[in-house]
């Protein structure tokens, strides 16, 4: 595992709370939160329940993102990337993220992930690589739309929120694949 801060030469956002009924900061993903769709056995790609509190004021809606930065790729690894979600909802129940988001409010969608699906794809480190972070951030928003296209990546999702982000709300957990 490396000690790479991937928020270290973002702009300075508030701080608010996001907590799990999946799983807690700081845990490993539970079995049904690693990948079936890569071939991990008891994985099932169920995105987290999420909810969070405290937002800045002016917030006009959320995005979420979940990232692994210790992925052995140069670039870390999206594995799930929300946007448009209303400032009046704080919650996504577990497994929003499916293939229909059928979970998600209205408006809100999801982008295709590094796997190139629009939806939660679970953790999947490799056998023997160590431990994995997966950072889940709540971001809170100053515009209602962040305007990117449905079929953007992540990481341009990134690039367009970053001025626009009040808040973040960080929740980190881990996976680890035996040898």
């Amino acid at each position: 595992m490396t000690a790479n801060d991937h928020f270290a030469r973002l702009p300075e956002a508030a701080t608010f709370t996001v907590t799990s009924t999946t799983v807690a900061d700081g845990a490993p993903w539970p079995a049904e939160q690693f990948s079936g769709l890569f071939g991990v056995p008891g994985g099932k790609d169920v995105s987290p329940q999420l909810s969070w509190s405290g937002a800045p004021e002016g917030t006009k809606s959320y995005a979420v993102t979940v990232y692994d930065p210790d992925a052995p790729t140069g670039s870390g690894f999206w594995h799930w990337a929300v946007a448009d979600i209303p400032a009046t909802v704080t919650e996504l129940p577990e497994g929003a993220g499916d293939d229909n988001g059928s979970g998600l409010p209205e408006g809100a969608f999801q982008l295709p992930n590094d796997a190139r699906s629009a939806r939660f794809i679970g953790a999947a480190p490799p056998a023997g690589h160590g431990p994995h972070r997966y950072v889940i951030v709540v971001h809170a928003l100053d515009v209602e739309s962040i305007g990117v296209p449905a079929e953007a990546t992540p990481a341009f999702l990134g690039f367009t929120i970053a001025g626009h982000i009040l808040g973040r709300a960080v929740l980190t957990v881990t996976a680890e694949t035996p040898a």
